[in-house]
This record gives C-alpha cells, structure tokens and sequence, in this order.
C-alpha cells in the first residue's frame, strides 16, 4: 500500500511538473497584446520600451511577477501583469527568449568613457565593473538573475539605470543595481548605457 501512495505521489508530482512547463507557441499566441509596444518578436521599435527578446526567460518571469504584484511599478506594465497567470507569464517569458536580439550601434564619442566603466568601473567612487555580473558580452548571468543588457535600446538603458539610482525602481535583489547606479554620474549613466548599447 506504501509502495503504491509513493508511485501514485510520483507520477503526480511528474505530471505537475510537465504541465507546468513553458509554452513558446502559446507564448506567441499570448504576445498580441505586448506587440505595439515590445515589437512582433520582442524587439521594440520604440527606444523607451525595452527589448525582450534574448533575454533570460527567468528574468523576464521575475519582472512580470514583480510588476504584477507591484514590486515594480509602472502603469502601463502593472494594468498588463495584473492579468496574467503564471502560466501565462512562463509561456511569454519563453518565448521572448526564444527570439533573436536585434544589435545597436554604440556612440562613438561615448565609447571610451562608457568601456573603461563597463569593463574596469570606477575605483576612485568605489562603482563596480559592470561586467562583473553581466558578462565580458553582456550577455549577464541567468543562473544568478543578471539579465542580458547587450543590444537593448540606448534610452532605455539609461531610464533603468536613472531609476535605479533615484530608487524609483526598488525591484532589485539586495539593493545591488541601487548601490551601482548611486555611485554614477549622469555622464557615466550616458557613457555606459551606449557603450552595452553596442556591446554584442
């Protein structure tokens, strides 16, 4: 009988599992109502939306839950969130992943500044490397939750980083991108943000 409940738990437990997984395909069926903003494949045209696409699907997870639960706030996101269920969020958040990033082209007046940050910070202010969490490419980190940055749009980047730094945006795991941002210049925010603009 012992035998039995425990095969029985485990082929719920199995069962749950697969219906929980990601659905790319539904995921594009459910990403018409991101498209005038995000783009048809996650790539936005609007410089002020971010890029979804390529980027971890566990990150992207995060932020729908957080701006669902109003962790992170913002209208328009927090009105499109709060509908969603999990399952939703997971097959969306799949299928932006699955998509291919388009590139942007750095500035090359900011290009310096913004790789001496990237790459070495600022040790006279204390700011770290960014590269230390989001990768040489910038293609982050998903096991550890650094998202992707490389290619996502120049305006957008610096939105984050300003939000960031003037704790608008407190979504951040143990205050670490507050800290970073905090310790920036509005000229190094512009530098850094163009230069991961074009960082592939």
């Amino acid at each position: 009988m012992k035998k039995q409940i425990l095969f029985a738990g485990l082929i719920l437990a199995f069962g749950m599992g697969a219906a929980q997984a990601a659905d790319v395909a539904a995921g594009k069926t459910k990403s018409g109502m991101c498209a005038a903003c995000h783009g048809l494949d996650g790539n936005s045209p609007a410089p002020m939306f971010p890029k979804l696409a390529g980027q971890h699907a566990s990150y992207l997870e995060k932020q729908l839950q957080d701006f669902k639960s109003q962790k992170r706030n913002d209208p328009t996101m927090t009105g499109m969130a709060a509908a969603l269920s999990d399952e939703d969020i997971a097959d969306l958040s799949a299928y932006y992943a699955s998509q291919k990033k388009t590139l942007e082209v750095a500035d090359v007046e900011k290009i310096t500044l913004g790789e001496k940050l990237y790459r070495g910070g600022n040790p006279e202010t204390g700011l770290a490397a960014c590269l230390s969490c989001h990768s040489p490419t910038g293609s982050g980190n998903e096991p550890a939750g650094f998202p992707s940055l490389s290619g996502q749009h120049v305006t957008y980047l610096e939105k984050s980083l300003n939000d960031f730094k003037s704790e608008a945006r407190t979504n951040d795991a143990s205050e670490m991108m507050r800290n970073t941002a905090g310790k920036m210049t509005l000229k190094e925010i512009k530098a850094v943000s163009s230069y991961i603009s074009g960082l592939h």
